[in-house]
């Protein structure tokens, strides 16, 4: 709707934009370096950030930036993952069917790991989303996933992503003791800066094909302050803005016009 009126090629603020146009921030940049270095070293990471601080943005870039020909990335985001159906959904990415018994599905999981190891040359990424809302026995199964060939040098790279209480309500506790010990690198996304905010405004705009000023510095200020540096948020705002500006039929947004719809359209941000 507004996209037209803004003379946009696409939309600016949504979540499907490609890979190799997302805003990377300084932040996500150092983050996506560990994590190609956990990769390459086949090790185990785990990531954390508050909701909405770009977790998700930060494995898609991962994944955009691994050599196809290298690595084998897999990917689960389940809330109510059982280790039974942690293989099953390893191996169907795999194009393989998993055993009845998971200890079956995890020899063959392994031993397919260790074909693409030695035969492909590739080195395999397992990446387990939403683990904070995972019980203790998938998270240590997970963690099992290291321990072949007599907890010599691991097979493939884990990363273990979920939001602030995967850290701080479940792996500092000591009965996941286990699984702290054997974690190589804790990665902690922060929000955006006052800088960062304007510059990942600018940069979707620029996705958009926009060619020219739309929030005033004044509205960068209340997008800011509003969404607090969460790129979640601040894609809400900044949308709802937009959308406000072409009903109105103004070009150019200002700290009033997005105050007023903080204030009237998005009063779930204010909860």
């Amino acid at each position: 709707m507004y996209e037209a009126f803004f003379e946009m090629e696409n939309t600016p603020f949504t979540r499907d934009i490609p890979a190799d146009r997302l805003y990377r921030s300084p932040k996500i940049n150092d983050a996506v370096g560990r994590l190609t270095y956990v990769t390459d070293k086949r090790k185990f990471a785990v990531v954390t950030a508050e909701s909405g601080c770009g977790k998700s943005t930060l494995i898609r870039l991962l994944k955009h930036d691994l050599p196809k020909d290298k690595y084998m990335v897999l990917y689960l985001s389940d809330s109510q993952l059982t280790p039974r159906w942690l293989y099953a959904g390893f191996l169907d990415q795999m194009g393989l069917e998993s055993h009845f018994y998971r200890g079956d599905s995890k020899r063959k999981l392994q031993k397919e790991i260790e074909n693409i190891r030695t035969e492909q040359k590739k080195k395999v990424v397992c990446v387990l989303d939403e683990a904070h809302l995972l019980d203790k026995e998938t998270l240590e199964e997970f963690r099992f996933l290291l321990n072949s060939e007599f907890d010599s040098e691991s097979q493939m790279s884990l990363v273990l992503v979920g939001q602030t209480e995967l850290w701080e309500q479940k792996l500092r506790l000591q009965k996941y003791a286990a699984i702290r010990q054997r974690i190589d690198m804790n990665i902690v996304l922060e929000k955006l800066d006052r800088a960062e905010t304007a510059r990942y405004i600018a940069a979707h705009l620029a996705y958009a094909g926009c060619t020219r000023e739309l929030f005033t510095s004044g509205a960068e200020d209340e997008i800011y302050k509003i969404s607090a540096g969460i790129p979640r948020m601040i894609n809400r705002v900044c949308e709802n803005s937009l959308l406000y500006a072409c009903q109105q039929q103004k070009r150019l947004i200002d700290e009033h016009m997005v105050r007023f719809v903080a204030d009237h359209e998005m009063l779930l941000v204010y909860d």
